[in-house]
């Protein structure tokens, strides 16, 4: 390479399957829009699968993951585990990690929607003082590197609250 061409960047791709598996025939199909559940299961190779369902205002089961839900949940996993790598190549032991993530999700009056935005609100433990700011400005960082939170065409806000440990 010459100083004259630019650096080209070689991205390595992961590829992801998932089954989703509809669950909620009663037996007359999708004869008309009541006549059918909206349960159904996720499932990958190896792994239990997730029960969901449709939010409960959409007619889906209350007991059951709903895409909306598991959206948000996307979004705080990927932002925990990039600050978990982060503060642990940072020297900063982080002891216990609790985000109450919320999601808004807009509807239109002709039934379509999308979400407004995500807040996501992780309550960390870290062992020292002096690592309390260190902790906080890691969030920054691990928004930026959350590879979600960059898929998504919403704000994903993040109000972190950073404690010591006893």
């Amino acid at each position: 390479m010459t100083e004259s061409q630019p650096a080209t960047l070689t991205a390595t791709r992961h590829g992801y399957q998932v089954d989703v598996v509809w669950t909620g025939n009663t037996g007359q199909g999708t004869s008309s829009y009541r006549s059918y559940e909206r349960t159904h299961e996720v499932r990958a190779v190896g792994k239990d699968s997730i029960d969901a369902s449709a939010d409960p205002v959409f007619l889906g089961d209350a007991d059951r993951y709903n895409p909306e839900e598991l959206l948000v949940a996307s979004l705080s996993q990927c932002h925990m585990l990039w600050f978990l790598h982060l503060a642990a190549d940072s020297g900063i032991v982080v002891t216990g990690y609790h985000d109450q993530a919320r999601g808004i999700l807009a509807e239109n009056s002709d039934g379509t929607g999308q979400f407004e935005a995500v807040e996501l609100a992780p309550e960390v433990t870290v062992c020292d003082l002096a690592a309390v700011d260190v902790a906080e400005a890691l969030h920054a960082r691990a928004h930026e590197l959350c590879y979600i939170a960059k898929s998504v065409t919403f704000p994903v806000r993040c109000t972190p609250t950073t404690r010591v440990a006893n």
